[in-house]
């Protein structure tokens, strides 16, 4: 009977940790749309906050961990560096890493 109580709680500590360790990072394109939300996203400043946590809400996540500015050949080499000639603009080639936790 110990042995069956100690089982139980071992999964249920299991299964606890495997949902709050939950979270993605998603790779956004940093669009500058002329309300600054870009540069404090890029920026990691708390004014992103709001902005990375509407992000995450919208993917049924509860909240935004952490955000910053990656650069393109952190991405494995995904995403070309020079914004793959399609951008001519400010801010072309420049991508936030949003961290989202259930």
């Amino acid at each position: 009977m110990r042995l069956s109580s100690a089982l139980v709680a071992s999964a249920f500590l299991i299964g606890a940790s495997a949902a709050y360790a939950d979270s993605r990072v998603f790779i956004v394109a940093n669009q500058a749309d002329g309300y600054g939300v870009d540069e404090c996203l890029a920026r990691g400043e708390k004014c992103g906050a709001h902005a990375a946590r509407s992000y995450c809400q919208s993917r049924e996540f509860a909240q935004a961990t952490a955000y910053r500015r990656v650069e393109p050949d952190e991405v494995t080499n995904a995403v070309p560096g020079d914004g793959g000639g399609r951008c001519s603009g400010p801010g072309c080639g420049e991508y936030v890493a949003i961290t989202c936790q259930r």
